[in-house]
């Protein structure tokens, strides 16, 4: 499992808490402490301390995986930094013109946006290449003289450099930056033949833009907390499911913006395998918001996704966030409507019952007022929480309401719920799965309060509790393959182009990612090659995703197979070979966990809890305690040390191998 003395530290760094797993031959440890949102590496270092290895990193017997919301948070809060877009003479509008696409396509006066970057920073150059890759006109000397003198005027932090057809001859993007980094050695250079070398200018420039604005940020955090654990390896957590050395992520700044939440969903892959469920709906829940997702044998990928305002091309697990967390603010709108977020109190001050300062009622508040969390509840494992501050922040919602405080509790719930229960039919339902086909797999700190509501109004039957379920994400980080997803348009028509041709450009992927690999002790022997290709009809802009078999007329079929199976046809057109794929991957640091102690008989509850809207009273078990084999029967509450879950009358949960719970109705 483990290199011996070698202890294998997960850290996933959420809006309101930092998750920690540890993982050694001695076990499993687990920790929760509240995040640092100026200073993330402050957390890191705390939970480093708490969990007593420090001494462990001094001697070197420390490797430690991260998934950092340093990126994701600067992107929504639009605090990225000073950064120049240079593009071909005339394009310089590309990222501020886009797609021309409407949020709202029936008003005729939509507030006006500021562009992504400001007028003075939009830089031209001479020097063309055609679709084709050949040269149009040549990038001169003085051209790039004059750049560098430019940015010596406008002195930005980092540059975006994105000329037209880069990804068929990178060179004149590749001259820039060379001439670039040696008059500006500070300065943060991302050129899009190295970030995205696909076609499409716009997608491929925003991930540009967004590489550089949020790379200088990215790169100083890393250095930070690499300083501060000296020689400890520090690998960090990609948006695609997989995990890179922290000195490829500081240039990959976009390739990090789903970086925590795509731990869950490895960790989720990794379980179902092993419990022979491969068709799984997850469901996160943490403080600040709630991610879904599908699994159906693999993680999905894609190449649509977005952040705030911008189009994220690069690869990154295919899910859907809402702004609905345990610390989800209640509040009463201009119509007198009681409505539940997006805005959240975070993990400063926090919801009330925290007694940090916080004053308006959360989701976690409410849960507390129905009696859902117990008195003796430690959130986090160590966090006493304030009931009568939370009971105080609901009752003031409940007066302006005219209702009594449990039943608008149980509101505040029953809103969340709705909004967490839209997300999880759009990644199911409207994309023609039928929920019931499927298990669905709850972590989180906050998700097991409410996940029977949800399998409920899903129409699921069977709910799966992972083992360390509350710090889930931290946990799927170790069990995180090592990876490179690399990608290249070559835009061929399927019929008429070479197998040759096709298998060159693998090989040009192949020793562009498999070094990368090596450089981080991945042996060759252990590099596993999944390569695909984006096909589509001719006319087409959208493309399907199919395994490349190193033959065409299957391929051809299963493209119209999957055509139709999407979108409910087959076209009479030709086929084109889009963009060619390439993922690499290799075995995690850690390839199994040891099983958990288990009790020799079965748990009795450990106490009572009162809940509103029941009458009389529900056990309440400890979830550490319980029996392999013991099935508990709803209404009752099971707690551990970082989460508590809810199981609901009609409902049972049974504890299997690898200290899952199983609950089904």
């Amino acid at each position: 499992m483990c290199s011996k003395q070698t202890v294998y530290l997960g850290v996933d760094t959420g809006g309101t808490f930092t998750d920690f797993v540890a993982v050694s031959d001695a076990g499993v440890q687990i920790h929760k402490c509240l995040s640092t949102p100026d200073q993330p590496e402050r957390a890191i270092l705390q939970g480093i301390e708490a969990l007593g290895l420090r001494e462990a990193a001094r001697r070197g017997e420390l490797l430690v995986v991260h998934g950092s919301t340093v990126a994701t948070n600067a992107a929504l809060e639009g605090k990225g930094v000073r950064t120049a877009f240079v593009t071909n003479r005339g394009f310089a509008d590309m990222l501020s013109i886009g797609r021309q696409t409407r949020d709202e396509l029936y008003n005729l006066r939509p507030p006006l946006k500021a562009p992504p970057v400001p007028r003075e920073l939009c830089l031209e150059v001479n020097g063309r290449t055609a679709a084709d890759g050949t040269e149009i006109e040549p990038l001169t000397d003085a051209d790039v003289d004059q750049l560098v003198q430019q940015l010596g005027r406008l002195q930005p932090e980092a540059v975006a450099i994105n000329l037209l057809f880069s990804f068929r001859d990178a060179g004149a993007e590749q001259r820039l930056e060379q001439a670039l980094s040696s008059a500006y050695p500070e300065l943060f250079v991302s050129r899009s033949s190295e970030v995205l070398p696909e076609y499409q200018e716009y997608e491929r420039g925003m991930a540009t833009w967004l590489n550089a604005w949020l790379g200088p940020l990215v790169a100083s955090y890393l250095q930070r907390l690499q300083g501060e654990l000296r020689d400890t390896p520090l690998s960090i957590m990609q948006s695609s499911g997989g995990t890179t050395d922290a000195a490829n992520a500081a240039r990959r700044a976009v390739n990090l913006l789903l970086s925590g939440p795509a731990g869950g969903l490895a960790g989720a892959l990794h379980m179902g395998i092993a419990r022979q469920r491969p068709r799984l709906i997850t469901f996160d829940m943490g403080g600040t918001s709630s991610d879904v997702s599908l699994i159906d044998g693999d993680i999905s990928l894609t190449r649509e996704g977005r952040i705030g305002h911008y189009p994220v091309a690069v690869p990154m697990v295919d899910m859907h966030t809402i702004g609905a967390g345990g610390g989800s603010i209640a509040f009463i709108d201009d119509g007198g409507v009681l409505r539940v977020g997006p805005e959240s109190a975070g993990a400063d001050p926090g919801p009330a019952c925290y007694g940090r300062g916080g004053r308006r009622a959360t989701v976690t508040d409410a849960n507390l007022v129905l009696g859902r969390l117990p008195d003796n509840a430690r959130l986090g494992g160590s966090m006493a929480l304030d009931r009568e501050a939370a009971r105080l922040a609901v009752a003031e919602l409940a007066a302006n309401l005219n209702m009594d405080v449990e039943a608008t509790a149980a509101g505040i719930v029953e809103i969340a719920n709705e909004h967490m229960l839209r997300a999880l039919r759009v990644i199911s339902v409207q994309r023609g799965y039928d929920p019931e086909d499927f298990s669905l797999c709850c972590f989180g700190g906050a998700g097991g309060m409410h996940i029977c509501a949800l399998a409920e109004g899903l129409g699921c039957r069977e709910v799966l509790l992972p083992g360390q379920g509350g710090v889930f994400s931290a946990l799927g980080m170790l069990l995180a393959p090592r990876e490179r997803q690399l990608s290249r348009t070559l835009d061929l028509d399927l019929a008429s182009c070479r197998l040759d041709e096709i298998t060159a450009a693998l090989d040009t992927l192949r020793q562009l990612g498999k070094p990368q690999l090596q450089a981080e002790g991945v042996t060759p022997v252990d590099i596993a090659e999944q390569p695909s290709v984006d096909l589509c009809y001719q006319g087409q802009s959208f493309t399907l995703n199919l395994p490349w078999e190193d033959e065409l007329t299957p391929l051809v079929d299963a493209f119209h197979e999957a055509h139709e199976q999407r979108y409910g046809h087959r076209l009479d057109l030709p086929v084109r070979l889009v963009n060619l794929r390439l993922a690499l991957r290799a075995p995690s640091v850690v390839s199994g966990l040891p099983e958990p102690a288990y009790s020799q008989r079965e748990a009795q509850p450990e106490g009572v809890q009162r809940l509103a809207f029941f009458a009389g009273e529900v056990p309440r078990y400890q979830r550490e305690s319980l029996s392999m084999g013991q099935c508990i029967r709803g209404p009752a509450l099971i707690c551990e040390r970082v989460a508590t879950s809810w199981l609901a009358p009609g409902w049972s949960a049974t504890l299997e191998t690898g200290g899952h719970l199983r609950l089904v109705r």
